[in-house]
C-alpha cells in the first residue's frame, strides 16, 4: 500500500475510534409561553424606535429559544435593507434563481436578518433575498432584528445550509477583517477567532483579493497546519497578511510552470497543481495533535515551500500519482 493510502486510511481509523456519541443537552432557553415580549422592553422599545424611523412597522417582539435575547419581527420598507459590505459577492444566476422560485410559489418565506445602522439597516445574510426581491417589485421584506451589531460579524459561522466554497469564504472573512480594522483598528486580530473561523482564511482572502482565480483549495490543508490568529493589531496583522499572500502567489506561479510542463508532456489531469503541491509541503509528513503548536511559522513554511518548489522535478510525477491525489482532492474554489 502506499505511503498516501495508508496515511488515508489510519485518518480514517483516527476518525472513527475517536467519535463518541452525546447525550441530549441540559434544557435551555424560554419556554414556550415565556417567549413572548412586551413591546414595553427597553431592547424592543430601541429597535421599534429604529424601525418607526425607516417607516417600517414592528410585527412581534420575542424572545431567541437559545439564550432568550430579544429579537423584532419587522417589515422593513426595501430600500432601507443593505448587505453588509464583506459578504460574498452577488450571484446574479443564484439571485435570478431565487426570483423564480419566489414567483412560483406565490410567497416570500424568508425573513432576512437585519441590523440597525446608521442610514438604515444591515443584512449580514440577505443579499440574494434582497436583490430577488427588488427584482420582484417588492416594496417591503420581512426582517428579523437584532440590536447586537457584533452579529454582522459572527453570522459566517452560521450559513451552513448553503455552505461558501473556499473563495467565497476566504474574501467574506478579508473583507470582514478590513471593516472591523477601521471600526477597532486596536482591536487584535486573535480577539476575532469566533468571527473569522479559521486564520487561513485571512491569508487565503488577502491572495484571493489580487487574484480573482487563485487556486487557494491546493494550498489550505498547508496553511490549516501552520497559520495561527495574531496577537497583533487589526491593521498590522493585515498587513503581515498581505506579504504572506504576496509569497504564497510567487510559489504558486512557480507551480504553475511546473504544470505547464507536465501539460507539455502528456498529462491533463486537473490534479496537476494538487500534485505538485503535496509534494513540495514541507509540513506534509509532520505529524501533528489537535491543540499541539504549530510545526513551523509562516515565515519558514513559505521559505520552505519556496525552496522544495524550485527544487521539484516534473519527471518524477507518474499517473498514479495524479489518481491518488484526485481520490481525496477538495473541490477547487
Amino acid at each position: 500500500m502506499s505511503p498516501a493510502k495508508k496515511t488515508a486510511t489510519k485518518k480514517a481509523t483516527t476518525r472513527k475510534t475517536t467519535r463518541r456519541k452525546r447525550g441530549p443537552a441540559e434544557p435551555r432557553g424560554p419556554d414556550a409561553r415565556e417567549s413572548a415580549l412586551d413591546r414595553a422592553d427597553e431592547h424592543i422599545v430601541a429597535l421599534t424606535q429604529h424601525v418607526e424611523k425607516a417607516k417600517g412597522s414592528v410585527l412581534a417582539a420575542y424572545r431567541d429559544p437559545y439564550a432568550g435575547l430579544p429579537l423584532v419581527l419587522a417589515s422593513l420598507p426595501i430600500g432601507s435593507v443593505e448587505a453588509t459590505p464583506f459578504q460574498r459577492d452577488l450571484s446574479k444566476t443564484h439571485a435570478d434563481r431565487l426570483a423564480i422560485a419566489i414567483g412560483s410559489s406565490g410567497l416570500f418565506l424568508d425573513p432576512v436578518i437585519a441590523i440597525p445602522s446608521a442610514d438604515g439597516f444591515w443584512s449580514p445574510n440577505g443579499r440574494h433575498r434582497l436583490a430577488a426581491a427588488k427584482q420582484l417589485g417588492l416594496r417591503s421584506i420581512t426582517a428579523l432584528l437584532t440590536d447586537d451589531p457584533a452579529l454582522a460579524y459572527r453570522i459566517l459561522a452560521l450559513n451552513t445550509e448553503k455552505a461558501h466554497n473556499l473563495r467565497d469564504r476566504a474574501l467574506e472573512v478579508i473583507r470582514m477583517a478590513r471593516q472591523l480594522a477601521k471600526e477597532a483598528p486596536r482591536s487584535k486580530e486573535l480577539e476575532h477567532a469566533t468571527s473569522f473561523e479559521s486564520p487561513a482564511f485571512l491569508t487565503l482572502g488577502a491572495a484571493y483579493e489580487k487574484r480573482d482565480r487563485f487556486a487557494g483549495s491546493s494550498y489550505n490543508s498547508m496553511l490549516r497546519r501552520v497559520d495561527r490568529f495574531m496577537d497583533t493589531s487589526l491593521p498590522a496583522a493585515l498587513r503581515q497578511r498581505e506579504q504572506w499572500a504576496v509569497r504564497l502567489m510567487d510559489i504558486d506561479d512557480r507551480v504553475a510552470v511546473h504544470v505547464k510542463t507536465l501539460q507539455e508532456r502528456g498529462m491533463k489531469s486537473p490534479y496537476l497543481r494538487q500534485v505538485i503541491v503535496a509534494r513540495c509541503n514541507p509540513v506534509r509528513w509532520i505529524p501533528s495533535k489537535k491543540g499541539e503548536a504549530p510545526p513551523m511559522t509562516m515565515a519558514e513554511m513559505l521559505t520552505r515551500m519556496t525552496a522544495n518548489i524550485r527544487k521539484f522535478d516534473p519527471s518524477k510525477v507518474r499517473p498514479q500519482d495524479l489518481a491518488i491525489v484526485a481520490a481525496v482532492a477538495p473541490e477547487e474554489g
